[in-house]
């Protein structure tokens, strides 16, 4: 083993945007054959590192070398050229377009100096055949496909490139339980056919399942680089924030049931998707929604925002009936509403815009000023929101896309907190998020519902359900099958309550 070639390697690497630093003298190898984790906080240097190795951007110093061959590459297309393939977290599907043309960016078969349509689609089978997304039409828009297929798709297209070195960017992160077993054992093939993978995971039981070594890195430099089994999760954890690591949750209050009601859902439809939805969520309550993914837990926020046509049912807001008509009656309603979107970098944000337009982009009616706003208000209220979410932005003139996803977050939460809510509808706001981040989130979670404010948060995760939420609601089928309260949040009820199999209790150790 110590005589094989490396497939990548960065010597002495660093880059540099302006005055700051993003990697920091990096050295770095990754071989063939090979399952190799990149580990780190949002802000760590870990994009910057796999924008270097697939071309994205150039470093300031330092060489990179494929199979022992230096190169500089100046585009992604280089980089293909010489083996490295990226599937980013950003999605690069082009929406209008179908799948069929998305996955044959890359070589479009011909015939007579025209595209040959029926190879292309019998590629696209094929590849779509690979990923396990059978159900996906090669002919459908790439837009009409939910976020979990197009992730999908994305690494179909990856693959259509035949990479050597194949970079993984938060793959998993939007796709359901059973797309992650079929992606893991699209990795395990590759590995096995001899592609190296570079694979970036904030979910270390991913890394624990798939890795044979991993890198850790921190502030733009590498800290260790080790095999599997010889790092526990704890010290990995450390190694990532310098921290001693106490706990992931705060702690939560008893449970009340007697809260003063902020929000009622009575009998609520919408087609196939929402069938008789009925609860309550109290002031100061933190409301999961659980269950399978894709059960309607996306399309039961988006309603209650007003942003779905033909809904039907009742919605009241401190005692008075919400218009489901449109997102404005929703950010009207007494007790204002707000939605913290799937997808930040789509929904989310204006990435070429600055931190500061973004973060006053849903508040700007109360940094009014007669005809204009009024400048002193806006920069005292976006400098205060900067600082309570501790949002790290070299300025807050910089284009938001600049900032790292953790921080990215932080400020399409900040965004809708300059709002002032009372109710703060949240879908999957952690995925994608570092460790250190998503403790920062879950503290201020739980110091929003002190103040009295309502929240309801779904998850994918189930842990993240346990430690945040009050109480649980599980749907299967679009509907609310159950409310688990308290401590009957565990992961056993969660489990059984989302597979819609009857709880039994748990057996004594």
């Amino acid at each position: 083993m110590a005589d094989r070639k490396p497939l990548l390697e960065l010597k002495g690497v660093s880059k540099r945007y302006g005055g700051i630093a993003a990697l920091t003298d990096v050295d770095f190898t990754a071989y063939a054959g090979e399952i190799h984790a990149v580990l780190g906080e949002n802000g760590a240097g870990k994009s910057t590192l796999i924008k270097i190795a697939s071309g994205v951007t150039d470093a300031s110093d330092g060489e990179v070398l494929v199979n022992g061959t230096p190169h500089r590459f100046r585009s992604p297309t280089d980089a293909m050229k010489a083996g490295v393939v990226c599937v980013f977290q950003e999605l690069s599907l082009l929406p209008d377009m179908t799948v069929a043309d998305n996955l044959s960016m890359a070589g479009t078969p011909t015939r007579g100096g025209f595209i040959d349509h029926k190879a292309q689609r019998a590629r696209a089978i094929e590849l779509l055949k690979r990923v396990g997304c059978e159900d996906v039409h090669p002919l459908e828009l790439v837009k009409n496909l939910p976020l979990s297929r197009r992730q999908m798709v994305e690494i179909a297209k990856a693959l259509a490139k035949k990479p050597k070195l194949l970079i993984l960017d938060e793959a998993t992160s939007a796709l359901t339980a059973k797309d992650v077993e079929r992606i893991y054992v699209i990795i395990r093939e590759l590995r096995a056919e001899g592609v190296g993978i570079l694979y970036v995971s904030h979910r270390m039981h991913e890394i624990e399942a798939l890795a044979d070594v991993a890198t850790v890195f921190r502030n733009g430099r590498k800290i260790e680089t080790f095999r599997k089994g010889e790092r526990s999760v704890r010290d990995i954890i450390q190694m990532m924030i310098g921290r001693e690591v106490t706990h992931h949750y705060p702690p939560k209050p008893p449970y009340q049931d007697n809260r003063e009601p902020a929000l009622a859902v009575s009998n609520l439809n919408w087609g196939r998707e929402l069938s008789d939805i009925s609860f309550a969520a109290g002031k100061g309550e933190i409301v999961g929604l659980g269950g399978l993914d894709g059960q309607g837990q996306r399309e039961l926020l988006l309603a209650l925002f007003g942003v779905l046509k033909g809904v039907e049912g009742a919605v009241t807001v401190d005692g008075e009936r919400l218009s489901l008509t449109g997102p404005r009656p929703a950010m009207d309603a007494k007790l204002p509403l707000a939605l913290i979107p799937e997808d930040r970098k789509v929904e989310g944000l204006m990435l070429p815009m600055s931190v500061r337009d973004n973060l006053t982009l849903a508040s700007l009616q109360q940094m009014r000023s007669g005809l204009g706003i009024d400048s002193a208000k806006e920069a005292a209220a976006v400098t205060a929101m900067v600082d309570r979410l501790q949002i790290k932005a070299p300025d807050v003139a910089a284009p938001v896309a600049t900032l790292s996803g953790g921080n990215q977050q932080k400020v399409v939460l900040a965004k809708w907190l300059m709002t002032e809510p009372g109710i703060i509808l949240l879908n999957d706001p952690t995925r994608g998020i570092d460790v250190g981040t998503k403790q920062e989130i879950y503290r201020l979670l739980r110091n929003l519902a002190a103040e009295g404010r309502t929240i309801i948060f779904y998850s994918t995760d189930y842990a993240e359900l346990i430690g945040c939420c009050d109480k649980v609601l599980i749907l299967y089928g679009g509907r609310i099958t159950r409310e688990l309260k308290g401590e009957e949040c565990t992961e056993h009820n969660l489990v059984a309550s989302a597979l819609n199999v009857e709880t039994v209790p748990e057996k004594a150790a």
